[in-house]
């Protein structure tokens, strides 16, 4: 059965990240498997309009500003027109958002389903339960997955904290890990320094990715490891911090802060390494984790999440989200690294790509949208009440709005 499916988040390429890369590899084995794909998504920089990628992909930058953290406002209203006529242009059956951050991926389902389109979600984080972001974020989404027809995420660890967090029934969510392609990735030490050891980071330098944690350790590290040096690729909000550690503790020449990289970039930097961090203090499943194994780099990351599941024991370090188990699992790394117990990068790069396959994953995904391809339109009643299970009664308003508004425009 072939379907026409429209991405939507407000995280894509040129960005760089783990939801971007699943949905450009996701988009072209979807492709491939002979189902028509676009890509919606906000402007970045003087990149508006219609773009063409690989094997055609066709992806809407829309000229949406961004509000806060490369996510757009979320105004339920303002998009409207503009996003009902992109998915009527472009005969659109499956409205597929990703990242429970995007707004626009949110505003999109709910325009989607309100015009009558089957809707699937991917939840690609893990959330808490507590602090006042994560309660408004878990509120949001609770709303925006109310009507949605499928739920996924990436691991087991993310369905339970989706189906919590979201109000979700679990019936209506599975699991489909992410993978890589593990043509792109692949080792070669030829490129790594000899004179020294190199750490690699390659991150949203956001406190979500325990930014705070890779300062200090940076600064312990260094003193203890005279030939320890570090490559960070990626930019956000805490680069300053970084910048700043860096500057105030003279480690200019140990200490390479590279800004965002394009993805074509990303293997050429982890290719230099010979350790991989990943200090993130939640997380749902860690893509980078997986590009640095394929090129065959020691991985040490945090215990959160979904992470213990995406990679052998003998391929990673696991440590606790805390500066000194950082540290010791750094050395642990460096030890095995200086006494010759690493795996082989090549053997490393085997491995893991008998473990992950980007066509089994759109292999899953496209029976979800089987699934969801037959199931009977509601109607603008059924809709509200859905969404009135969230106890958001302002909420039912905002969405009689949009449908009002939506008839005015098919008027």
């Amino acid at each position: 059965m072939e379907h026409r499916i429209c991405m939507v988040s407000d995280f894509f390429y040129p960005n760089v990240g783990g939801v971007e890369e699943h949905i450009f590899n996701l988009s072209q084995c979807l492709l491939l498997r002979g189902h028509k794909v676009i890509v919606l998504t906000h402007s970045y920089g003087n990149r508006v309009g219609i773009r063409y990628m690989t094997n055609g992909l066709k992806v809407y930058y829309l000229p949406i500003k961004t509000f806060y953290n490369q996510c757009v406002l979320p105004t339920m209203i303002c998009s409207l027109p503009l996003i009902r006529y992109i998915f009527i242009r472009e005969c659109i059956s499956h409205v597929h958002g990703h990242s429970a951050f995007s707004a626009l991926a949110h505003e999109a389902m709910i325009i989607g389903r309100l015009l009558g389109l089957q809707t699937v979600f991917t939840d690609h984080s893990l959330f808490g339960f507590a602090d006042t972001s994560a309660i408004i974020t878990n509120k949001f989404l609770e709303i925006s997955l109310a009507d949605c027809s499928h739920c996924i995420c990436v691991s087991h660890t993310g369905k339970e904290n989706t189906v919590l967090r979201a109000c979700v029934n679990h019936e209506r969510v599975s699991v489909i890990p992410n993978a890589v392609d593990t043509v792109a990735f692949t080792p070669d030490p030829s490129k790594r320094r000899k004179d020294g050891i190199s750490i690699v980071v390659v991150s949203r330098l956001v406190y979500r990715k325990g930014i705070d944690l890779l300062a200090q350790v940076i600064v312990d590290l260094c003193i203890k490891y005279p030939k320890v040096n570090f490559l960070i690729g990626g930019d956000g909000p805490k680069r300053s911090l970084l910048e700043e550690v860096v500057s105030n503790n003279h480690l200019e020449n140990r200490v390479k802060l590279l800004g965002s990289l394009e993805h074509s970039q990303v293997r050429d930097t982890l290719v230099q390494g010979h350790i991989f961090l990943n200090t993130s203090l939640t997380e749902a499943y860690c893509m980078a984790i997986v590009e640095a194994a394929l090129c065959g780099l020691q991985v040490v990351s945090t215990r959160v999440g979904g992470i213990p599941e995406v990679l052998p024991p003998k391929l990673i370090y696991l440590t606790e989200p805390s500066v000194q188990s950082l540290l010791d699992g750094l050395e642990k790394a460096l030890i095995d690294l200086s006494e010759g117990r690493a795996i082989d990068p090549f053997a490393c790069h085997d491995l893991v790509c008998s473990l992950y396959n980007w066509h089994n994953v759109s292999e899953r995904t496209e029976n979800v949208y089987n699934m969801v391809a037959n199931e009977p339109k509601k109607s603008i009643g059924q809709q509200l009440r859905s969404y009135g299970k969230s106890n958001v009664p302002v909420f039912l308003l905002v969405i009689s709005l949009m449908h009002i508004i939506l008839m005015v425009l098919e008027w």
